[in-house]
């Protein structure tokens, strides 16, 4: 029924008001589609929640470039680092869904900061709409030569006759670095101390020096120390062998079942965005990283492409990514901060 039959049955005197209000609200309707056929009309940016050079920036950068060049309008990074990630998209939730604001996220600012820190002035779940992943950055357990432990098997048998000698590094209490080896211990059902850093150079350091037994971080920062013979590379953290060194077994493939994390890149836009503009913005980004040149400067940088079929397709990875990471955390006692 619509809002004329609907005045119809009132009385005289609301009549009008409603046929009104129908216009306008059929005017915006127009108006807004109007102005989403016409995207873009001018430059978009993409806000970045780590400093310039880091894994996101670099994969920000890269897709950006193509992306000004399918779209015909300049695309402008924006740099907002801080509370690991989160920035970014704390400002991305206050911006006008009008698709000219997009961020390119991690699994930190919408999987696990919203588990551990107090006063995000965001909601990871209802804030933003999703548009598209662009990439998986594998993580790898890697040990020091110290003990011998050279293969996973051999750490597992180790640390069930000695529970709770060996120790591993992460780069800070409730990162992925540290989260991903708790959700190890907890499906192995092994004991071990974790010795927190404050970054991967000081977390790998100590563990090439042998202060500390292993660590588990991502393929891109540990591999040098592998390929050097620094340490050792057990086991990677994805369901499929990284493309950096296939050589290395997964996880799941060494007895650990259902183990497929590390962290993810997308795109989100903040909610109440078109669907046009977020098919159109998903479209393009999938169209940019099935460029086998673009794939490989970004697998260069450790990411491996991983692209969703439909934006319905990366929220629903976004909840469930955000859902394991709260059960890790719940698990692993950390609080909110």
């Amino acid at each position: 029924m619509t809002a004329n039959h609907i005045a119809c049955l009132l009385p005289r005197a609301l009549t009008g008001l409603i046929i009104k209000i129908s216009g306008i609200v059929a005017l915006s309707c127009l108006a807004l589609a109007a102005r989403a056929a016409d995207y873009p009309d001018k430059p978009i940016s993409i806000l970045v929640g780590f400093p310039p050079g880091t894994s996101t920036d670099s994969v920000a950068r890269i897709l950006g470039e193509r992306l000004s060049k399918e779209l015909g309008q300049p695309i402008i990074i924006k740099n907002r680092p801080g509370v690991g990630g989160s920035l970014a998209v704390s400002e991305l939730a206050k911006t006008k869904p009008d698709g000219y604001t997009i961020a390119l996220s991690a699994s930190g600012p919408l999987g696990i900061n919203p588990h551990l820190l107090k006063n995000l002035n965001y909601d990871a779940l209802s804030d933003f709409a999703a548009i598209g992943q662009t990439s998986w950055l594998p993580f790898l357990l890697v040990t020091n030569k110290t003990k011998g432990l050279d293969t996973f098997p051999k750490l597992v048998e180790y640390a069930r006759a000695n529970p709770g000698t060996l120790t591993y590094a992460s780069t800070g209490l409730g990162t992925t670095s540290h989260l991903l080896m708790a959700m190890l211990l907890e499906r192995t059902h092994l004991k071990m101390v974790h010795v927190p850093y404050t970054g991967s150079s000081q977390s790998q350091g100590d563990v090439i020096g042998g202060n500390v037994d292993m660590t588990l971080d991502t393929l891109v920062t540990t591999l040098p120390h592998v390929k050097s013979g620094r340490l050792n590379g057990l086991a990677v953290s994805t369901s499929d062998h990284a493309n950096l060194d296939k050589s290395i077994p997964t996880l799941q493939e060494q007895g650990v079942p259902d183990f497929n994390m590390g962290a993810w890149l997308g795109f989100v836009a903040p909610k109440g965005t078109p669907p046009d503009i977020v098919k159109l913005l998903h479209d393009k980004i999938n169209q940019a990283l099935s460029d086998p040149e673009i794939a490989q400067k970004l697998e260069s940088l450790g990411a491996q492409v991983v692209m969703s079929p439909t934006p319905a397709a990366f929220e629903s990875l976004i909840v469930k990514n955000y859902d394991t990471w709260g059960k890790l955390i719940k698990q692993a006692g950390l609080e909110q901060q």
